[in-house]
């Protein structure tokens, strides 16, 4: 069914205009962890890390994978900052300034502007969140901005046909943010964001292996043992790695060996959280829509959806079927590029 949907949205016609070719109209998944670009009639043409280095005077060093190799690495000239923090913008000017960095990678005409863009956040955001990522989008240069809801943009990027009047539910677990919500008629019957992500269970490592190891580890070996180690419920096959860092004791680099069944216990509390977070909207469904779900199960996004075993164990808590998308990483971004290919056809869905 939802690969039928998927096609039937790939052959809807797509409007073209004779000055086309004069604009880059791009839809931005602006993620905590990485930020993603869809180019109109071009598809996904960025995916980087959203993080940007800058120099003393405030000047911008480097830019996504630049900037990423320098985190934690950098001397006192030079500084790394993640402009989004729980999947909003922290830092207004820095967030502005990757914005513009990273459409500048993607236009390959110098005289093209952005006249459309279409930018996907929590859907648990203020107005004021709302308004600062606004002023970003128009501050970089584009001419129209919309809005969509994170759920809603993954729940098109799977496919889904979100006007139906059929209940679908997308946990969506970003780098900054859960986002959990109940779909039917273009609208979210019911939502909830969680300010849990990638980066939460990332210090969850760290702590472990502070108060574990008397070892501090930075995020990016963090990162590392929670894709090759992490799990939501036992492995058929637990595993392990060496992980490098400072001891606190003696000062010293260090490397400890950790197991998947140490890494799992450390991120039980956090992984358990976003499981009641689905359990808890469970509740909140209108009966009709509950029933839909029993057929359709739930569908999971985002890298979070990546966690070993995670499906395993909100199907053992809800008993419900469990999907994993395929290419979680993009769906967001796919699904709010769908909606730039035709704002028309998707505007009831633009908050």
């Amino acid at each position: 069914m939802q690969a039928a949907q998927a096609t039937d949205q790939k052959q809807r016609p797509k409007k073209q205009s004779a000055f086309d070719w004069l604009y880059t109209d791009i839809a931005i998944d602006l993620g905590t962890a990485n930020t993603l670009i869809y180019e109109r009639n071009k598809g996904i043409v960025l995916n980087e890390p959203s993080i940007v280095a800058l120099d003393s005077q405030g000047g911008v060093v480097a830019i996504g994978h630049e900037a990423r190799l320098m985190h934690e690495k950098t001397h006192k000239n030079i500084r790394t900052v993640r402009p989004l923090r729980d999947g909003v913008i922290a830092d207004f000017e820095v967030a502005e300034h990757m914005i513009r960095g990273m459409i500048k990678k993607v236009k390959k005409r110098w005289y093209s502007s952005t006249r459309k863009m279409v930018v996907c956040v929590p859907s648990g955001i203020t107005e004021v969140e709302k308004r600062a990522v606004r002023d970003s989008a128009e501050r970089a240069g584009a001419k129209e901005v919309f809005l969509v809801d994170e759920p809603m943009a993954a729940a098109i990027g799977i496919g889904l046909d979100v006007h139906e009047p059929v209940g679908n539910m997308i946990v969506d677990i970003g780098g900054g943010t859960t986002e959990i919500a109940v779909i039917a008629l273009s609208g979210i019957v019911y939502s909830q964001s969680v300010r849990i992500g990638g980066d939460k269970l990332n210090d969850v490592i760290i702590n472990y292996f502070r108060r574990n190891h008397n070892l501090l580890i930075g995020e990016r070996t963090a990162e590392e043992v929670k894709m090759l180690l992490g799990s939501a419920t036992p492995l058929d096959e637990e595993i392990e790695m060496y992980a490098k860092g400072r001891d606190l004791i003696n000062g010293v680099p260090k490397t400890r060996v950790v197991t998947s069944r140490d890494v799992r216990e450390a991120l039980s509390e956090t992984v358990n959280t976003i499981v009641e977070s689905v359990t808890k909207s469970l509740e909140q469904t209108p009966p009709e829509l509950s029933s839909d779900l029993l057929d359709r199960g739930i569908m999971l996004t985002g890298g979070g959806a990546l966690l070993k075993n995670l499906d395993r164990l909100i199907t053992e808590t809800t008993e419900l079927p469990v999907h994993i998308a395929e290419d979680p990483l993009t769906a967001v971004v796919r699904g709010t590029g769908a909606i730039l290919e035709d704002i028309e056809y998707y505007k009831s869905v633009l908050t």
